[in-house]
């Protein structure tokens, strides 16, 4: 009877149109879980298939998995590519379109694996000693080429006393002589240099194909004979110093002789190959010295001579360059004003935009990112973002296609999620009238008639954007109630290099304006009040909010995330510290402590009266930990309000992991709401 009068209700309920399951409910915290991505979108050579990386969060390891799909350009047949429980990346389709190559994960590291498309048979390629990367087929297909580690000896300086059988000592002391030992994410350094590799397509030894203590970098790219690839680095005696400049390189792999191809003051980078063999696309620039500076493309004939500059007009760096099958055209991928795109120019400069809201890759706040590839037809595959869904994959036909998402792999989770709506703003800068660019999200169930609590977001960098792509970080916020507000102000990357090198020698400087006049903005509008204000923000977001706080009291509560506070101190211990002199400010802190002192945060911290959160990863070593602990120290000192939340083994991406993420927006949130808006005021 209970399952019969059950059923009955069902009927009832259907029949009335009243849904079964639960209302459109916001995005939540566990909902972070759920969420998947494509990346690394590679397109068959006949552009019929692409493979592509599948990556998602696991809820039981509180990691990232990430596994090889193969689906048709139409969205059929949408399927492992392996089947293997394992990470899977990099994968590679041989010139003929029969094989891809990939790396996997193995008990024993990462290794390269092989897999022949119509079979679906796989086999293992190698056995090494470090993870292999940046794979690339020899033109006749018998060949792989790659990147790896090759190891030194550390340097030791002493002979330790041997010590007594089953005695208990504390390990030897690890000695640096480098300019580079550390990276934030990944801790000390091996010592060793990278080099490139080549092994049989069918298996076999690999094969050390450069030498020499330099910087090797990049995916290597074969010679139109197989006979020599193409690199970038820096060979020149000098590279640990001249940390800005590369060049670009061939080298033979028979005799491992080594031929410089460019010689520029600055980077020459991620050279391409043309299919005829003939030319080398890359992009390039001279080396001012000032904060931001723009790639341009770049080509020259594939001796290195010819060399000349495409498209001198377009003000924004590319990326990810792909030639055509007719060696007459480049592909290249550039943000525009917070939209990443795909542009397309013939050699004579003839160009056009391919695809816009690429990205999507970017799991957190709403950065740019993504990439595509090209088939020999000029069908695109490449990741797809909007403010609602993280990257999907997406499919253009021909360069005046119309694009076509073929994945949904976010529908079932966010479909039934009620989002903040993203809306983007431009405002005026108070400064000198420069247009800014925002983005506003509502809450859900947003009530124009209301003034919403506004949360300010500030992007890190500062050489940086952030723009309408999805953010969970963002949702979340909204979510909570919040309208969120995330501005492009100068120095944010998209908007050309004169706008991005303002903040060269003056950072943080008038971008503090430029963020403060877009809360006017919203305030005059009616969207918030001046009494309902809170700040955020990570890595450069936090050395602005920490900024704004020290520059005006008008926010009821603050939470600075891995700031910067003393340009001095961060400059001579972070994992990049000798990377900031002259680029930044003039000189080296020694040099100049007036200057480096005056843009610190630091310098403002007896002004500062807004209860503050302090956040930071243990693990951070680009803005390491002592940074945030003199803001809180000096709080604390001053006794304003203020906790100091450190994150157990997080680097400088301190939501790398989906807990992370979850517990960085709710000790914010918990903190905001430990300051309410006083309805009564």
């Amino acid at each position: 009877m209970k399952h019969f009068l059950s059923a009955i209700l069902t009927l009832l309920l259907l029949s009335s149109g009243i849904a079964l399951s639960d209302e459109l409910r916001p995005f939540e915290r566990m909902d972070v879980f759920g969420l998947e991505w494509v990346s690394d979108p590679q397109i068959s050579p006949n552009g019929r298939h692409v493979v592509y990386a599948r990556n998602g969060m696991d809820v039981m390891t509180d990691g990232k998995w990430s596994r090889l799909w193969l689906v048709d350009t139409d969205g059929g047949n949408n399927l492992p590519l392996t089947g293997r429980d394992v990470n899977e990346s990099n994968p590679v389709w041989s010139p003929d379109g029969k094989r891809i190559a990939f790396t996997s994960s193995t008990d024993a590291g990462t290794e390269i694996f092989v897999v022949w498309v119509d079979s679906g048979k796989s086999t293992r390629l190698t056995q090494l000693n470090r993870s292999p990367g940046g794979l690339s087929w020899s033109h006749d297909g018998s060949q792989i080429a790659f990147s790896m580690i090759v190891p030194e000896d550390p340097v030791v300086l002493v002979s330790a006393p041997a010590k007594p059988d089953g005695a208990t000592w504390p390990d030897a002391p690890r000695v640096t002589a480098r300019l580079k030992y550390e990276s934030d994410g990944s801790g000390y350094i091996e010592p060793g240099y990278r080099h490139f590799f080549v092994v049989p397509a069918l298996g076999g030894t690999p094969r050390q194909v450069t030498s020499g203590n330099f910087r090797h970098d990049g995916t290597p790219q074969w010679s139109p004979d197989d006979r020599a690839l193409v690199f970038f680095g820096n060979r020149n005696d000098d590279w640990e110093l001249s940390f800005n400049n590369s060049e670009i390189y061939s080298v033979a792999i028979d005799s491992g002789e080594t031929t410089a191809l460019t010689d520029r003051n600055g980077p020459d980078a991620d050279p391409v190959v043309s299919p005829d063999g003939s030319k080398i696309a890359y992009w390039s620039h001279e080396d001012k010295v000032q904060t931001y500076q723009v790639a341009k493309l770049n080509v020259m004939n594939i001796d290195g001579s010819g060399k000349r500059e495409l498209l001198p007009d377009l003000d924004r760096s590319v990326s990810g360059l792909a030639w055509n099958k007719g060696s007459d055209g480049i592909y290249y991928q550039y943000d525009d004003r917070g939209d990443t795109k795909i542009g397309f120019t013939t050699l004579g400069g003839r160009s056009s935009v391919i695809a816009t809201n690429v990205g999507g890759t970017t799991i957190g706040r709403p950065y740019g990112g993504g990439s595509f590839s090209v088939s020999e037809n000029d069908t695109i595959a490449y990741t797809h973002v909007t403010p609602y869904r993280p990257a999907e994959l997406a499919i253009v036909a021909g360069r005046r296609g119309e694009a076509k998402v073929i994945t949904a792999f976010n529908a079932p989770l966010l479909d039934r999620r009620n989002l903040g709506e993203v809306e983007e703003l431009w405002y005026k800068s108070s400064v000198d009238g420069r247009d800014i660019q925002a983005w506003v999200v509502k809450p859900p169930g947003h009530d124009p008639s209301n003034a919403y609590p506004l949360l300010v977001e500030n992007h890190g960098g500062p050489i940086s954007n952030y723009g309408p792509r999805f953010s969970p970080e963002i949702q979340l916020y909204a979510a909570a109630g919040y309208v969120v507000f995330y501005p492009n102000p100068r120095g944010s990357t998209s908007y050309g290099e004169e706008f991005g090198n303002l903040l060269y020698q003056n950072y943080p400087g008038d971008d503090y304006q430029d963020v403060m006049d877009g809360v006017d903005t919203l305030i005059k509008s009616g969207v918030t009040a001046e009494d309902r204000l809170y700040v955020t923000g990570g890595s450069a977001g936090g050395i602005m909010t920490a900024w704004i706080i020290g520059k005006n009291n008008r926010f009821r509560a603050a939470a600075v995330v891995k700031p910067v506070m003393n340009w001095i101190s961060k400059t001579l211990t972070a994992d990049n510290y000798f990377q900031y002199a002259n680029y930044r400010y003039p000189g080296q802190p020694w040099e100049n402590i007036e200057t480096y002192m005056r843009f610190s945060p630091v310098s403002l911290v007896g002004n500062i009266e807004t209860p503050t959160m302090v956040m930071v990863g243990m693990a951070d070593l680009r803005t390491p930990i002592s940074e945030s602990k003199q803001l809180y120290s000096a709080l604390k000192i001053r006794g304003i309000d203020t906790v100091l939340v450190q994150i157990p083994d997080a680097p400088h991406n301190i939501a790398g992991r989906p807990s992370q993420l979850i517990t960085k927006i709710d000790h914010i949130l918990a903190w905001f709401a430990k300051y309410p808006v006083d309805e009564t005021e």
